[in-house]
């Protein structure tokens, strides 16, 4: 499984499988699923699911 993240802009759905590839304005956030890897996560692992909320956090503010 990849990353699926799925906006709407100017009634437009795109999908994306790289975060930084998201535009930096858009109308919606539609779909936000990175994908997390299967147990036991190393630390690495779990530094980088800790920062999924955040991120998603951050798309919600870049919506108009």
């Amino acid at each position: 499984m990849a990353h699926e993240f799925i906006i709407k802009d100017k009634g437009n759905l795109t999908t994306y499988t790289n975060y930084e590839d998201i535009p930096k304005v858009f109308d919606h956030v539609i779909k936000f699923l990175p994908e997390i890897p299967p147990e036991p996560h190393t630390q690495e692992q779990h530094d980088e699911i800790d920062q999924w909320d955040n991120k998603l956090k951050q798309l919600m503010k870049r919506e108009r």
